[in-house]
């Protein structure tokens, strides 16, 4: 899929666990871990509203497009 969930990285950057960051948000670790690895099939703006404000970033900062290669072109 050629978008990247980089929601580790930004965990990374604010030294916040999963763990924390859900209880914040008011998500399951289990499905915020599910974001975070990219095996997610769809966010809610509301979770990424949420998202945003508690890491203090845009949602940009969380997901990048980076388009298939297609080997025949």
């Amino acid at each position: 899929m050629p978008i990247i969930v980089t929601l580790d990285v930004v965990l990374a950057q604010r030294k916040l666990k999963l763990g924390e960051l859900a209880e914040r948000v008011d998500l399951t670790p289990p499905n915020l871990s599910i974001l975070k690895t990219g095996k997610a099939k769809a966010i809610r703006f509301s979770t990424l509203e949420a998202l945003c404000r508690e890491l203090d970033c845009q949602p940009g900062d969380l997901l990048r497009f980076e388009p298939d290669v297609d080997p025949h072109s």
